[in-house]
């Protein structure tokens, strides 16, 4: 649990940094999110989750 939170927290701190650094950049991103079709987004979502779950394999050996 606190590897999760650990995560998680790293997440927020992550997505925080992008919007105080580039908030015109982030709207743009969020707008692009809006009019893009739901498989597209499936697809990324589930490719960027199976990465994700790689590196912590990786990472936690």
């Amino acid at each position: 649990m606190v590897d999760f939170l650990a995560a998680l927290g790293l997440v927020f701190v992550i997505e925080g940094l992008i919007f105080a650094a580039f908030p015109a950049a982030a709207k743009r991103a969020m707008a692009s999110v809006l009019e893009s079709p739901d498989a597209t987004l499936r697809l990324v979502g589930i490719g960027s989750a199976v990465i994700g779950l790689i590196m912590v394999w990786l990472a936690r050996g």
